[in-house]
Protein backbone atom coordinates (compact mmCIF):
# COMPACT_ATOMS: atom_id res chain seq x y z
CA UNK A 1 0.00 0.00 0.00
CA UNK A 2 1.17 3.59 -1.40
CA UNK A 3 1.80 5.50 2.31
CA UNK A 4 0.22 8.71 3.19
CA UNK A 5 1.65 11.68 5.35
CA UNK A 6 1.88 15.67 5.60
CA UNK A 7 4.17 17.77 6.36
CA UNK A 8 3.17 18.45 9.77
CA UNK A 9 1.48 21.85 11.30
CA UNK A 10 -2.00 21.39 11.55
CA UNK A 11 -4.64 23.54 12.49
CA UNK A 12 -4.90 25.08 16.13
CA UNK A 13 -8.47 25.36 17.93
CA UNK A 14 -9.32 29.13 18.60
CA UNK A 15 -8.78 28.41 22.14
CA UNK A 16 -5.47 27.87 21.77
CA UNK A 17 -4.35 30.54 19.92
CA UNK A 18 -4.03 33.25 22.62
CA UNK A 19 -2.38 30.87 25.17
CA UNK A 20 0.72 29.86 22.80
CA UNK A 21 0.81 33.23 22.55
CA UNK A 22 0.87 34.68 25.85
CA UNK A 23 3.25 31.87 26.40
CA UNK A 24 5.49 32.36 23.53
CA UNK A 25 5.48 36.49 24.70
CA UNK A 26 6.30 35.48 28.04
CA UNK A 27 2.98 36.56 29.53
CA UNK A 28 0.75 34.68 32.48
CA UNK A 29 -1.37 32.17 30.82
CA UNK A 30 -2.98 28.88 33.32
CA UNK A 31 -0.48 26.55 32.37
CA UNK A 32 -2.90 23.28 33.48
CA UNK A 33 -5.52 24.76 31.03
CA UNK A 34 -3.07 24.95 28.17
CA UNK A 35 -1.97 21.45 28.71
CA UNK A 36 -5.73 19.81 29.06
CA UNK A 37 -6.56 22.05 25.97
CA UNK A 38 -3.30 20.69 23.82
CA UNK A 39 -3.82 17.50 24.92
CA UNK A 40 -7.37 17.49 24.20
CA UNK A 41 -6.95 18.83 20.41
CA UNK A 42 -3.85 16.62 19.54
CA UNK A 43 -5.54 13.27 20.78
CA UNK A 44 -8.54 15.18 18.19
CA UNK A 45 -6.02 15.70 15.72
CA UNK A 46 -4.82 12.20 15.78
CA UNK A 47 -8.03 10.68 15.40
CA UNK A 48 -8.94 12.91 12.61
CA UNK A 49 -5.86 11.82 10.61
CA UNK A 50 -6.48 7.86 11.31
CA UNK A 51 -10.19 8.58 10.01
CA UNK A 52 -8.68 10.27 6.79
CA UNK A 53 -6.88 7.29 6.31
CA UNK A 54 -3.31 9.05 6.98
CA UNK A 55 -0.41 6.25 7.60
CA UNK A 56 1.91 8.42 9.19
CA UNK A 57 0.49 10.83 11.35
CA UNK A 58 1.87 13.62 14.01
CA UNK A 59 0.71 15.50 16.61
CA UNK A 60 0.16 18.73 14.26
CA UNK A 61 2.67 20.95 15.94
CA UNK A 62 -0.12 21.98 18.68
CA UNK A 63 1.87 22.61 21.45
CA UNK A 64 4.07 24.79 19.46
CA UNK A 65 3.06 28.56 18.66
CA UNK A 66 5.27 27.95 15.21
CA UNK A 67 7.54 25.35 13.96
CA UNK A 68 10.62 27.52 13.72
CA UNK A 69 10.43 30.01 16.55
CA UNK A 70 9.26 27.41 19.25
CA UNK A 71 13.26 26.84 20.48
CA UNK A 72 13.53 30.26 22.21
CA UNK A 73 11.61 28.79 25.61
CA UNK A 74 14.06 25.54 25.08
CA UNK A 75 17.33 27.48 24.29
CA UNK A 76 19.34 30.28 25.87
CA UNK A 77 20.88 33.26 23.93
CA UNK A 78 18.20 34.23 22.27
CA UNK A 79 16.21 37.90 23.02
CA UNK A 80 14.74 40.68 20.95
CA UNK A 81 12.41 41.19 18.81
CA UNK A 82 13.99 41.52 14.86
CA UNK A 83 11.02 42.47 12.32
CA UNK A 84 11.42 40.39 9.38
CA UNK A 85 12.06 41.54 6.10
CA UNK A 86 9.11 40.68 3.63
CA UNK A 87 9.81 38.49 1.19
CA UNK A 88 11.44 39.37 -1.69
CA UNK A 89 8.41 38.54 -4.35
CA UNK A 90 5.86 40.02 -1.59
CA UNK A 91 8.16 43.31 -1.49
CA UNK A 92 7.41 44.01 -5.36
CA UNK A 93 3.70 43.62 -4.95
CA UNK A 94 2.23 45.32 -1.55
CA UNK A 95 -1.37 45.74 -2.25
CA UNK A 96 -1.49 41.73 -2.58
CA UNK A 97 0.73 41.55 0.73
CA UNK A 98 -1.85 44.13 2.61
CA UNK A 99 -4.72 41.27 1.08
CA UNK A 100 -3.08 38.13 2.34
CA UNK A 101 -2.66 39.54 5.67
CA UNK A 102 -6.03 40.23 6.15
CA UNK A 103 -7.19 36.82 4.99
CA UNK A 104 -4.23 34.56 6.74
CA UNK A 105 -4.25 36.57 9.88
CA UNK A 106 -0.85 38.58 11.89
CA UNK A 107 1.73 36.46 12.71
CA UNK A 108 2.34 37.65 16.61
CA UNK A 109 4.89 35.28 17.45
CA UNK A 110 8.62 36.79 18.83
CA UNK A 111 10.87 37.21 16.58
CA UNK A 112 14.19 36.94 18.60
CA UNK A 113 17.30 36.77 17.50
CA UNK A 114 21.02 35.32 18.84
CA UNK A 115 22.52 37.58 21.09
CA UNK A 116 24.76 35.24 23.54
CA UNK A 117 26.18 31.73 23.38
CA UNK A 118 23.30 29.17 22.23
CA UNK A 119 22.62 26.43 25.02
CA UNK A 120 19.89 24.03 25.63
CA UNK A 121 18.27 25.30 29.02
CA UNK A 122 14.87 23.19 29.16
CA UNK A 123 13.83 19.91 27.62
CA UNK A 124 10.29 19.89 29.55
CA UNK A 125 8.51 21.20 26.56
CA UNK A 126 9.56 18.23 24.16
CA UNK A 127 8.78 15.80 26.91
CA UNK A 128 5.29 17.40 27.64
CA UNK A 129 5.01 16.91 23.57
CA UNK A 130 6.34 13.57 23.43
CA UNK A 131 3.65 12.71 26.56
CA UNK A 132 0.54 14.01 25.19
CA UNK A 133 1.56 13.26 21.51
CA UNK A 134 1.77 9.25 22.83
CA UNK A 135 -1.10 9.48 24.88
CA UNK A 136 -3.31 10.75 21.87
CA UNK A 137 -1.45 7.49 19.85
CA UNK A 138 -2.50 5.50 22.50
CA UNK A 139 -6.17 6.37 22.28
CA UNK A 140 -6.40 6.25 18.49
CA UNK A 141 -5.57 2.24 18.97
CA UNK A 142 -2.19 0.19 17.79
CA UNK A 143 -0.26 0.06 14.45
CA UNK A 144 -0.46 3.97 13.79
CA UNK A 145 3.40 5.31 12.43
CA UNK A 146 4.11 8.54 14.14
CA UNK A 147 6.49 11.47 13.49
CA UNK A 148 7.70 14.45 15.46
CA UNK A 149 8.70 17.65 14.18
CA UNK A 150 11.57 19.65 15.15
CA UNK A 151 13.52 22.68 14.11
CA UNK A 152 16.62 22.45 11.89
CA UNK A 153 19.78 24.26 12.57
CA UNK A 154 19.83 26.04 9.76
CA UNK A 155 16.22 26.87 10.14
CA UNK A 156 16.69 28.38 13.48
CA UNK A 157 19.29 30.94 11.79
CA UNK A 158 16.65 31.82 9.25
CA UNK A 159 14.07 32.76 11.15
CA UNK A 160 16.56 34.08 14.46
CA UNK A 161 19.26 36.26 12.90
CA UNK A 162 22.98 35.64 14.00
CA UNK A 163 23.62 39.10 16.00
CA UNK A 164 26.64 37.39 18.55
CA UNK A 165 28.31 34.89 16.52
CA UNK A 166 31.78 35.66 14.43
CA UNK A 167 30.20 33.59 11.40
CA UNK A 168 27.28 31.65 9.86
CA UNK A 169 29.35 28.43 11.06
CA UNK A 170 30.09 29.09 14.69
CA UNK A 171 25.90 30.13 15.30
CA UNK A 172 25.31 26.44 13.62
CA UNK A 173 27.65 24.92 15.72
CA UNK A 174 26.43 25.96 19.01
CA UNK A 175 23.02 24.92 17.39
CA UNK A 176 23.76 21.58 16.28
CA UNK A 177 24.95 20.67 19.90
CA UNK A 178 22.10 22.45 21.34
CA UNK A 179 19.68 20.74 19.43
CA UNK A 180 21.16 17.11 19.04
CA UNK A 181 19.20 15.81 22.35
CA UNK A 182 15.95 16.92 20.61
CA UNK A 183 16.10 15.01 17.96
CA UNK A 184 17.81 11.94 19.95
CA UNK A 185 15.12 12.03 22.25
CA UNK A 186 12.36 12.17 19.87
CA UNK A 187 13.62 9.10 17.80
CA UNK A 188 14.28 7.55 21.47
CA UNK A 189 10.21 8.11 22.14
CA UNK A 190 9.79 5.71 19.17
CA UNK A 191 8.42 8.31 16.30
CA UNK A 192 10.09 9.57 13.25
CA UNK A 193 12.14 12.39 13.19
CA UNK A 194 11.46 15.23 10.45
CA UNK A 195 13.69 18.06 10.20
CA UNK A 196 12.12 21.09 9.09
CA UNK A 197 14.43 22.85 6.36
CA UNK A 198 12.89 25.45 5.00
CA UNK A 199 15.86 27.39 4.85
CA UNK A 200 17.48 24.76 2.31
CA UNK A 201 14.92 26.62 -0.53
CA UNK A 202 12.93 29.87 1.00
CA UNK A 203 15.30 31.59 2.86
CA UNK A 204 16.52 32.51 -0.29
CA UNK A 205 14.18 35.02 -1.10
CA UNK A 206 12.93 35.45 2.92
CA UNK A 207 16.20 35.30 5.72
CA UNK A 208 18.89 34.69 3.40
CA UNK A 209 17.74 37.29 0.67
CA UNK A 210 21.15 39.53 1.12
CA UNK A 211 23.12 37.28 0.17
CA UNK A 212 24.47 36.69 -3.63
CA UNK A 213 23.51 33.02 -4.99
CA UNK A 214 27.29 32.36 -4.02
CA UNK A 215 26.90 32.88 -0.92
CA UNK A 216 23.34 31.15 -0.03
CA UNK A 217 24.82 27.78 -1.07
CA UNK A 218 27.76 28.30 0.53
CA UNK A 219 25.60 29.30 3.79
CA UNK A 220 23.21 26.09 2.99
CA UNK A 221 25.39 23.43 2.28
CA UNK A 222 26.99 24.53 5.75
CA UNK A 223 23.69 24.00 7.28
CA UNK A 224 23.33 20.98 5.66
CA UNK A 225 26.56 19.89 7.70
CA UNK A 226 25.59 20.97 11.12
CA UNK A 227 22.35 18.77 10.47
CA UNK A 228 24.01 16.00 9.45
CA UNK A 229 26.14 16.54 12.28
CA UNK A 230 23.64 16.83 14.90
CA UNK A 231 21.67 13.71 13.90
CA UNK A 232 25.04 11.57 13.44
CA UNK A 233 23.90 9.26 16.21
CA UNK A 234 20.40 7.90 14.40
CA UNK A 235 19.96 6.28 11.69
CA UNK A 236 19.06 7.74 8.30
CA UNK A 237 15.73 5.66 7.55
CA UNK A 238 14.49 6.98 11.40
CA UNK A 239 14.33 10.54 9.38
CA UNK A 240 12.57 12.83 7.56
CA UNK A 241 13.44 16.27 5.89
CA UNK A 242 10.71 18.50 5.03
CA UNK A 243 11.93 21.26 2.02
CA UNK A 244 9.76 24.15 0.86
CA UNK A 245 9.89 27.73 -0.28
CA UNK A 246 7.36 29.03 1.71
CA UNK A 247 4.23 28.14 2.78
CA UNK A 248 1.79 31.56 1.29
CA UNK A 249 -0.35 32.38 -1.78
CA UNK A 250 2.46 35.01 -3.20
CA UNK A 251 3.86 35.04 -6.65
CA UNK A 252 7.02 33.21 -5.99
CA UNK A 253 9.05 34.66 -8.62
CA UNK A 254 12.21 35.10 -6.71
CA UNK A 255 12.06 31.02 -5.10
CA UNK A 256 15.45 29.32 -6.43
CA UNK A 257 15.04 26.59 -8.61
CA UNK A 258 15.25 23.16 -7.43
CA UNK A 259 18.10 21.78 -10.21
CA UNK A 260 20.37 24.81 -8.33
CA UNK A 261 19.52 23.30 -4.86
CA UNK A 262 19.57 19.36 -5.15
CA UNK A 263 22.56 18.02 -4.96
CA UNK A 264 22.69 19.75 -1.29
CA UNK A 265 19.40 18.44 -0.87
CA UNK A 266 20.84 14.88 -1.20
CA UNK A 267 24.20 15.27 0.82
CA UNK A 268 21.54 15.40 4.11
CA UNK A 269 21.56 12.30 6.12
CA UNK A 270 17.42 11.62 6.34
CA UNK A 271 16.09 9.44 4.13
CA UNK A 272 13.36 10.30 3.15
CA UNK A 273 12.50 13.85 1.46
CA UNK A 274 9.94 15.88 1.86
CA UNK A 275 8.77 18.73 -0.71
CA UNK A 276 6.75 20.47 -2.81
CA UNK A 277 5.12 19.19 -5.98
CA UNK A 278 1.63 20.22 -6.36
CA UNK A 279 1.55 24.15 -6.65
CA UNK A 280 1.98 25.84 -10.14
CA UNK A 281 5.54 27.46 -9.12
CA UNK A 282 7.02 23.71 -8.23
CA UNK A 283 4.73 21.09 -10.17
CA UNK A 284 6.67 21.00 -12.94
CA UNK A 285 10.00 19.89 -10.78
CA UNK A 286 9.09 16.28 -10.94
CA UNK A 287 10.82 16.01 -14.00
CA UNK A 288 14.04 17.73 -11.77
CA UNK A 289 13.89 14.43 -9.85
CA UNK A 290 13.67 12.00 -13.03
CA UNK A 291 16.86 13.61 -14.00
CA UNK A 292 18.90 13.50 -10.47
CA UNK A 293 20.90 10.97 -9.18
CA UNK A 294 18.78 9.59 -6.33
CA UNK A 295 20.55 7.07 -3.98
CA UNK A 296 18.72 3.89 -3.27
CA UNK A 297 18.11 4.71 -0.10
CA UNK A 298 16.00 8.27 -0.75
CA UNK A 299 12.02 7.71 -0.25
CA UNK A 300 10.62 11.05 -1.51
CA UNK A 301 7.37 12.37 -0.12
CA UNK A 302 6.34 14.91 -2.70
CA UNK A 303 3.62 17.13 -1.46
CA UNK A 304 0.50 16.28 -3.50
CA UNK A 305 -1.86 18.49 -2.21
CA UNK A 306 -1.62 22.53 -2.15
CA UNK A 307 -1.89 23.74 1.55
CA UNK A 308 -2.40 27.18 -0.17
CA UNK A 309 -5.37 26.89 -1.39
CA UNK A 310 -9.01 25.31 -0.22
CA UNK A 311 -9.54 23.67 -3.25
CA UNK A 312 -9.93 19.77 -2.21
CA UNK A 313 -7.95 17.66 -4.89
CA UNK A 314 -9.04 15.11 -6.80
CA UNK A 315 -8.18 11.36 -6.01
CA UNK A 316 -7.76 11.44 -9.59
CA UNK A 317 -5.13 14.12 -10.09
CA UNK A 318 -3.71 12.77 -7.17
CA UNK A 319 -3.27 9.49 -8.78
CA UNK A 320 -1.68 10.75 -11.88
CA UNK A 321 0.79 12.54 -9.77
CA UNK A 322 1.38 9.90 -7.67
CA UNK A 323 2.22 7.88 -10.71
CA UNK A 324 4.86 10.38 -12.03
CA UNK A 325 7.05 10.10 -8.87
CA UNK A 326 6.45 6.06 -8.63
CA UNK A 327 7.92 6.08 -12.06
CA UNK A 328 10.73 7.45 -11.00
CA UNK A 329 12.00 5.33 -7.82
CA UNK A 330 8.80 2.32 -7.59
CA UNK A 331 5.87 3.11 -5.44
CA UNK A 332 7.64 1.36 -2.40
CA UNK A 333 9.66 4.86 -2.59
CA UNK A 334 7.11 7.49 -2.79
CA UNK A 335 4.43 8.40 0.06
CA UNK A 336 2.10 10.49 -0.69
CA UNK A 337 2.20 13.87 1.80
CA UNK A 338 1.33 17.65 1.26
CA UNK A 339 3.19 20.72 -0.20
CA UNK A 340 3.38 22.52 3.35
CA UNK A 341 1.99 22.05 6.96
CA UNK A 342 -1.80 23.11 7.30
CA UNK A 343 -1.07 25.71 10.33
CA UNK A 344 2.36 26.82 10.21
CA UNK A 345 1.70 29.08 13.12
CA UNK A 346 -0.76 29.71 15.66
CA UNK A 347 -3.23 32.44 14.59
CA UNK A 348 -1.97 32.31 11.02
CA UNK A 349 -3.14 30.80 7.51
CA UNK A 350 -6.33 30.34 5.42
CA UNK A 351 -6.82 26.65 5.20
CA UNK A 352 -10.31 25.90 6.90
CA UNK A 353 -9.69 22.70 9.33
CA UNK A 354 -12.49 20.85 7.85
CA UNK A 355 -11.12 21.37 4.21
CA UNK A 356 -7.56 20.02 5.75
CA UNK A 357 -9.04 17.00 6.60
CA UNK A 358 -10.97 16.32 3.27
CA UNK A 359 -7.46 16.90 1.33
CA UNK A 360 -5.77 14.40 3.41
CA UNK A 361 -8.88 11.89 3.04
CA UNK A 362 -8.45 12.88 -1.00
CA UNK A 363 -4.86 12.09 -0.89
CA UNK A 364 -5.44 8.36 0.94
CA UNK A 365 -8.11 7.76 -2.19
CA UNK A 366 -5.75 8.84 -4.77
CA UNK A 367 -2.77 6.56 -3.24
CA UNK A 368 -5.76 3.75 -3.15
CA UNK A 369 -6.24 4.92 -7.32
CA UNK A 370 -2.49 5.10 -7.89
CA UNK A 371 -1.79 1.45 -5.73
CA UNK A 372 -4.89 -0.18 -8.26
CA UNK A 373 -3.48 1.15 -11.22
CA UNK A 374 0.36 0.36 -10.39
CA UNK A 375 -0.42 -3.07 -8.97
Amino acid sequence: MIKTSHVGSLPRGPELVPLLLARDHGEPYDAEEFDRLVLAAVTEAVRQQVAAGVSVVSDGEIGKVGYSTYIIERLSGFGGHTPRKPARDLAEVPELTKKLSAIMGAQEFTRASAIAKVELVNLEPLHDDIRRFRAALDAAGEGVEAFMNSASPGLITAFQPNQFYPSHEAYLADLATAMQPEYEAIVDAGFQLQLDCPDLAMSRHTGYQDMSEAEFLKAITANVEALNSATANIAPEKMRMHVCWGNYEGPHTHDIPLEKIMDIVLSARPATILFEAANPRHEHEWEVWAQADLPEEKVLAPGLVDTCSNYVETPELIAQRIMRFADIVGKDRVIASTDCGFGTFAGYGKIDPKVAWAKLAALRAGADLAEKRIG
